[in-house]
């Protein structure tokens, strides 16, 4: 994959960082597309509690962290992963990475390796297309095959991110329960 010629970087989160990620977080932006703005508030209280043990938890790499709590309530084993910051000058969104060591696949409760959000005042500048692009660099570092991304039918944006990144349509497939059963699209990176 070619170099990103966009003007972002990803940056790993910091207390330098962290001023903008709030900005967006009290502008409305959530970087959880499942839990929206609850997520934003959850965030914004573990924020207000301990800035510097709420940028270390957005790195786990061996996956030390508690278990996740799903949008049913259950919860379910953390995995590997971390999350990086867009970056322009200032805070622009979110990527994350999770992944299951030895192996391309995830648990059923995971709904892909990568996710991602871009402020509302960023879109339609190529940020998420470029996120994606450097992301994949780092997910071919961790052995996988493939990656998967998962998106509703309707998210024409995400679906265009993703193709331009060499995604191809896997499955059409209903959300696990916890989820919700709703209509999901598996698309698969091949790295």
């Amino acid at each position: 994959m070619p170099e990103s010629t966009s003007p972002i970087e990803l940056v790993r989160p910091s207390l330098y960082h962290l001023p903008g990620y709030v900005a967006a977080l009290k502008r409305g932006w959530s970087p959880d597309n499942i839990k929206g703005t609850a997520a934003a508030i959850e965030e914004l209280a573990q924020i207000d509690k301990d800035p510097q043990v709420f940028i270390d938890q957005l790195t786990d790499r061996e996956a030390k962290g508690p278990p996740i709590t799903l949008p049913d309530g259950s919860s379910a084993p953390r995995l590997p992963g971390y999350h990086l910051w867009l970056w322009d000058g200032e805070f622009c969104g979110s990527i994350g990475f999770r992944w299951r060591p030895g192996t391309s696949s995830l648990p059923s409760h995971v709904l892909g390796h990568i996710g991602y959000a871009v402020v509302p005042w960023k879109t339609g500048l190529g940020y998420a297309t470029s996120a994606l692009r450097l992301m994949l660099l780092r997910a071919r570092e961790e052995g996988l095959a493939y990656v998967e991304i998962t998106m509703e039918p309707e998210n024409l944006a995400s679906r265009r991110v993703v193709e331009a990144n060499g995604g191809v349509l896997f499955e059409r497939f209903q959300y696990p329960v916890q989820y919700g059963r709703k209509d999901g699209l598996r698309f698969r990176i091949h790295l």
